[in-house]
């Protein structure tokens, strides 16, 4: 099953891949780690995954403002997600995304994604295709 979310454009782009998804704030600076592009944060919902080309799914940022930078380094080195979906994007997230070209959108109903869904996110029309995950 196939479903179409409307989104607001952050930072331009076309990608798809799995989805992991977390009710949690995330901060770059501190959740995950930068070289190896794992969730580090004790007691985080997503302790323990890797963001490896995959669609992050969460409400908004958190956190220091290192955490822009902590993107970047995350995206350039290889390790980071292919894009992300917020419901609110923040200015830390966003700058990070931006100097990254990493693609983003906000303003969509995250409770629509699952972890293991593939999603296609057009960012560059706001558009994010969820097909659900097979059970």
């Amino acid at each position: 099953m196939e479903k179409e979310l409307k989104a607001r454009k952050i930072v331009e782009g076309i990608v798809e891949g799995e989805a992991i998804v977390t009710k949690e704030g995330i901060s770059f600076m501190g959740t995950v780690n930068p070289k190896t592009g794992y969730i580090i944060e004790r007691k985080h919902e997503i302790e323990g995954e890797c963001l490896i080309g995959k669609i992050l799914v969460y409400p908004r940022g958190k956190g220091s403002t290192g955490g822009s930078y902590m993107l970047y380094d995350l995206v350039k080195n290889g390790v980071g997600p292919a894009g992300i979906i917020n419901i609110e994007g923040e200015s830390v997230t966003v700058i990070g995304a931006i100097i990254a070209e990493l693609p983003m959108v906000d303003k969509v109903d995250i409770n629509e994604i699952k972890t293991g869904d593939y999603v296609y996110l057009d960012a560059t029309n706001g558009k994010v295709k969820v097909v659900k995950k097979q059970k």
